[in-house]
């Protein structure tokens, strides 16, 4: 067997000094349970919609049911790999927790309190809960392989329901509102998903699951250029050159086969307008986002204004359509019975500045950044791993996540995705992978779990 990388250092024990066989060894995640396969259908809905996309199951209320039967398992099942204090120890985990504490305190100074209100209740609250559910409730790297495979392939059913039911031509060159999400949102989801879909699609085994994979990044590839998103197709290009150059857990081969294929589908798919459409990246001065009000630069400039009328709690969650409706310099120099758009961030990090203030920035940018360093401590630890495979498949999933991210980042920069399950589930996987590592390095050393902040 062939050592794995430097390790890197916890509090205890140091697994810089040891080599730790890869997870899937680990038995007390070789089969599904029913918690594992309820958390798994939770994925299919809050993240790939699916009780949006088939009328059937809206009344099933499939998301529901689904997280309250994982909650329930979860309190009942119980085990060592499934404790929750593992999960709390991580700094991403406290950051998530500080952003809901933040939020509900945002409720009563809040422009419009009862939308900040039903934002927590009725959306971000729920996010919480099964991030935390997720998170603690996945027993090891199986686990974790799983779901996030569940997540792939939610993202591929969204692309195949739109590309069956949606048409793009001459008159309309890209698609407009879909299920749940916009055309932008979606190729910000297509863009987070195919680094998985290339994980999956390299992973020596089983063939089935390599097929449904290179059909899902084939689809999603589709519907990006579809959506004809140019914030999407930002992060794709920084996805892009994140797998060719930084993806090392994979050969080069694979990924320039991987690019010449997405190539393929891009030159078969796109036309002249969708490149046309493109190319105004290089042209900011004749964009609308740059010279319009309603543009997406005035609606920031708009944003750092709110967050510095109200640094500590914000104007409230979901309430940056309101400011601009309301306290805005559109607003206070509007003429008689001419209406102001009441528009949305257009950026998650200004979003979260306006609406939760520079507290609550603050817990975003660090809950961010410690997602990354909790994958760069995974790819950090020294492992075993099978002859023929060039890393453990901990650190190639490591890097798929990391190129996830990195692909939430550029596109959540010129949307408003900061409160969205697309994120915090992404963000469960990174930090039950880290917990499945240390797990495994503690169970080898026969030494107490005790880590510090999973940075």
């Amino acid at each position: 067997m062939k050592p794995g990388p430097v390790g890197a250092r916890f509090a205890s024990p140091p697994l810089g000094a040891i080599n730790v066989p890869p997870s899937p060894s680990v038995s007390v995640d070789r089969h599904w349970d029913l918690l594992v396969g309820c958390l798994a259908v939770y994925v299919l809905t809050a993240v790939g919609r699916v009780h949006q996309l088939f009328g059937f199951l809206e009344p099933l209320h499939v998301a529901l049911l689904s997280a309250s039967l994982a909650i329930c398992l979860y309190i009942a099942v119980g085990g060592r790999a499934r404790r929750f204090r593992l999960v709390l120890q991580t700094r991403t985990t406290r950051c998530v927790l500080a952003l809901a504490c933040w939020m509900v305190l945002s409720i009563p100074g809040a422009l419009w309190p009862g939308g900040a209100f039903q934002m927590f209740t009725g959306e971000f609250g729920k996010t919480v809960v099964m991030y935390l559910v997720l998170a603690a409730a996945l027993r090891g790297f199986l686990d974790v392989e799983r779901v996030a495979f569940v997540y792939l392939l939610s993202a591929g059913i969204y692309a195949a329901v739109i590309l069956a039911r949606f048409q793009v031509g001459a008159e309309q060159w890209r698609l407009g509102s879909l299920y749940y999400y916009d055309a932008n949102e979606f190729a910000t989801l297509a863009v987070m998903s195919v680094p998985l879909g290339v994980y999956f699609m390299v992973r020596p085994r089983p063939l089935w699951r390599r097929l449904v994979s290179g059909t899902a990044v084939a689809l999603l590839a589709v519907g990006f250029v579809w959506a004809g998103s140019r914030g999407g197709f930002l992060a794709l290009l920084a996805v892009a050159v994140f797998l060719l150059v930084r993806y090392r857990g994979i050969h080069v081969r694979w990924r320039a086969l991987t690019t010449a294929l997405l190539a393929l589908v891009f030159a078969a798919t796109t036309t002249d307008t969708y490149w046309e459409k493109m190319s105004t990246i290089l042209q900011p001065k004749d964009d609308y986002n740059v010279t319009g009000e309603q543009g997406r630069v005035k609606v920031w400039k708009r944003g750092l204004g709110y967050m510095l009328q109200h640094p500590v709690l914000g104007v409230g969650a979901n309430n940056f359509a309101t400011a601009e409706g309301t306290i805005s310099p559109l607003a206070r120099n509007a003429t008689a019975g001419r209406g102001v758009k009441w528009s949305v961030a257009h950026n998650s990090f200004l979003q979260i500045g306006a609406e939760l203030g520079v507290p609550g920035l603050i817990f975003f940018v660090v809950m961010m950044g410690s997602a990354f360093g909790a994958l760069r401590a995974v790819q950090r630890t020294r492992l075993r791993w099978a002859p023929g495979e060039r890393s453990p498949p901990t650190v190639q999933l490591a890097q798929a996540l990391t190129a996830a991210l990195v692909g939430y980042l550029v596109g959540g920069f010129f949307l408003s995705l900061a409160y969205r399950d697309l994120l915090y589930t992404l963000l469960a996987l990174v930090v039950a992978l880290r917990k499945s590592v240390a797990l495994a390095a503690a169970s080898v050393t026969s030494s107490p779990f005790r880590t510090g902040p999973l940075t």
